[in-house]
């Protein structure tokens, strides 16, 4: 339950942070963090020279309102129920669905907590695994179905499938397949937000594997110089697809690659929505007022497989049997899952309880199996709009492939 925060000037020896009461609709902070138990209490010990740089994370978090808290929740649940619902279609064979799908299950609280802090004109780039910023980002799940099953009326009209679905409407500047381009793609976006004098801030996402190339390094380099409105979030889950971390890269905590470039950098529980959300938004605000970029790494983990649906099982949450991972972590982690930790956060604020949070998730399922309804009744593609978008305007005739 413990969230811990790193930056480089942190210490060896933790302490417990209490600041002064400060009154949220009638609650005090101190009750407010005991109201929270466990997960308060690891958020408020971390080292002294962190909290004099960080501050306790509720310093931020408490300004989350009530209408707030409740839309990041279901957002949460939308995402997960939404990927849950698409890996037991992909099970259940009926609908003989095919391509990639990378599940996010089990990193909710990361898109929840970063997007959480960010406003709706905010830019992001996800990567591979970016169904949860989509929907964090307010994607439509019936757009969203549509595009795993490659129908017109997906996101992209087929055309992107599960490791494409994006909507620059909302600020989304792709999700991508190269390992680590997020970075550079932000950082540019981030570049024009300074030339254009705005007060906007460009996010990218990437996970552990992202950090080993010169896009994740001309990205962080880049922003530092310029002191760009630009945060790196690395998502780091333990594995490059089924090599651990720890074999790829020295580094314990790669937040602390942040350090050679004087860039403040930070680790925080990923499994904890509001550990993640007081962080970003210090980043926010510092990015805002001009003070240039951060880096924030969480620590988190899927319950899936890399891609696909290896070992998984209808109904069940979490793949074991996996021959690159422990059965034992994944249950670990699994006993760490970020959504019911959020949910007994908000029953013990008053917001829910267990009836309200029952017909919330049973609401939520029913959006996800309507969207898959819409999915199957969208029309299949032309076979001619294999054809558009070659050129930048117009189409190529199909006779053209033909002597």
């Amino acid at each position: 339950m413990a969230s811990e925060l790193s930056s480089e000037n942190q210490t060896d020896s933790p302490v417990t942070a209490e600041s002064p009461a400060a009154p949220r609709k009638g609650l005090r902070r101190r009750s407010f963090m005991q109201a929270l138990g466990g997960v308060a209490g690891g958020v408020a010990v971390m080292a002294g020279a962190t909290r004099a740089k960080a501050g306790n994370s509720w310093d931020s978090a408490t300004d989350l309102s009530d209408e707030k808290l409740m839309e990041m929740y279901t957002k949460m649940l939308k995402s997960r129920w939404w990927e849950e619902g698409m890996k037991d279609v992909f099970l259940k064979g009926d609908d003989k669905m095919y391509g990639v799908c990378h599940l996010y299950i089990g990193e909710e609280a990361v898109a929840g907590g970063c997007i959480g802090a960010l406003n709706d004109d905010d830019y992001i780039v996800s990567h591979h695994r970016g169904h949860g910023h989509l929907i964090n980002k307010g994607g439509d799940l019936d757009k969203m179905s549509a595009e795993m099953f490659f129908r017109e009326g997906g996101y992209n009209k087929g055309f992107g499938g599960s490791m494409h679905i994006t909507d620059v409407s909302k600020g989304i500047l792709g999700m991508n397949g190269i390992v680590g381009v997020s970075h550079i793609l932000g950082a540019g976006a981030a570049y024009g937000i300074k030339v254009r004098g705005g007060k906007q801030v460009a996010v990218s996402f990437g996970g552990d594997g992202s950090v080993n190339n010169g896009w994740f390094y001309g990205a962080l380099r880049n922003a530092a110089l310029y002191k760009l409105p630009f945060i790196s979030v690395i998502e780091n889950n333990g594995f490059q697809v089924a090599i651990p971390t720890t074999e790829t890269i020295s580094v314990r905590d790669l937040s602390q690659i942040g350090k050679g470039l004087d860039i403040p950098s930070y680790t925080v529980d990923g499994q904890d929505i509001f550990a993640v959300y007081a962080v970003m938004k210090r980043a926010v605000d510092r990015a805002r007022n001009g003070e240039g970029p951060t880096l924030i790494e969480a620590k988190t983990h899927r319950f899936y497989d890399h891609a696909g649906m290896a070992r998984a099982k209808i109904g069940t949450l979490g793949a074991f049997g996996l021959p690159y991972r422990s059965d034992r972590d994944v249950h670990a982690w699994i006993a760490n899952d970020p959504l019911p930790k959020f949910k007994n956060a908000l029953i013990n604020l008053g917001l829910l309880d267990e009836k309200k949070a029952a017909a919330l998730e049973a609401d939520v399922k029913k959006q996800v199996q309507a969207s898959i309804e819409f999915a199957r009744k969208s029309p299949m593609p032309k076979q001619e709009i294999g054809l558009s978008n070659v050129f930048a305007q117009g189409t190529v005739s199909p006779s053209q492939l033909h002597a």
